[in-house]
């Protein structure tokens, strides 16, 4: 006798970040500054 093997469906789950992961994130990439001289680059954070 044949066994039947069904797969289950994988549940996704719809993952969503807390606004304060989102607003600290953005705050961050508007202090973030990157300064290019000649080949080297310096990242400044200003607060």
């Amino acid at each position: 006798m044949a066994k039947i093997y069904s797969k289950k469906n994988l549940v996704t789950t719809k993952m969503k970040p807390k606004k304060e992961v989102v607003s600290f994130l953005l705050n961050y990439s508007k202090a973030l500054h990157l300064i290019k001289i000649d080949d080297k680059s310096f990242e400044i954070i200003t607060n």
